[in-house]
């Protein structure tokens, strides 16, 4: 075999071996390049779930929050002014709202102030009258609360009497309590103070006056500058 054919053979060899080299180097890359889109692809579809694990139990945690929450509203509304800016209160401070509704509750002739033959005017007359039955003086988690706002109307210059049955009944022992009141024209007075006196235990701060139908800024501003 003279040496031209042996280097044509090696040079036909060293081009197969070339060949080969570059064929297993481009499918070894691209297999490189699945893997790693794959990978990213795992990683993305993880990432995802876990962001959406996140925000699911950060809903959950704040559904949870509020349910549990702290602070309470506790409201008697003979004419739907008191439960409005109870309402507003809660909302604001993202607090628990628990109404007070008598078995009896009273209608608009109950409520005519000027008919002394009314309900109100006979139960202001007659303190044994006042002892008004409610529908429930129990608030579920009520020892998880600190801080209580009682709200009601002005009757006579003291709270609505519905309110004092709530309060004999519960212990506000470890709780902050702040009174608020709606009125047309009377001030808060000693309602505030009257009820602390009939309470078992509490912190009771000073209360807050509003007008029978407060703007949402009055009752945001107040709120507020109790925060």
């Amino acid at each position: 075999m003279n040496k031209k054919v042996i280097i044509g053979i090696i040079i036909v060899i060293v081009c197969i071996v070339i060949a080969a080299a570059i064929y297993f180097i481009n499918n070894n890359s691209q297999e490189n390049e699945e893997q790693i889109a794959n990978s990213n692809e795992e990683n993305i579809v993880e990432t995802n779930e876990t962001q959406t694990r996140e925000t699911t139990n950060t809903l959950d945690g704040e559904n949870t929050e509020t349910g549990n929450s702290k602070t309470l509203v506790v409201y008697f509304s003979a004419q739907n002014h008191t439960e409005a800016v109870a309402e507003k209160i809660a909302q604001n401070l993202g607090a628990d709202i628990f109404e007070l509704v008598p078995v009896d509750e009273y209608t608009s002739d109950d409520l005519n102030w000027n008919d002394d033959n009314s309900r109100v005017s006979k139960e202001h007359e007659d303190e044994s009258l006042r002892n008004v039955e409610l529908e429930s003086t129990t608030v579920e988690n009520w020892d998880s609360y600190d801080t209580v706002f009682i709200g009601y109307p002005i009757w006579w210059g003291i709270a609505a009497w519905p309110v004092d049955t709530f309060v004999k009944a519960n212990d506000f022992n470890g709780k902050t309590v702040i009174p608020f009141c709606t009125s047309s024209s009377s001030g808060l007075g000693q309602s505030g103070e009257l009820l602390a006196e009939e309470a078992n235990g509490g912190n009771w701060l000073e209360g807050h006056r509003f007008r029978s139908n407060p703007s949402d800024s009055d009752i945001q501003e107040w709120t507020d500058s109790i925060q």
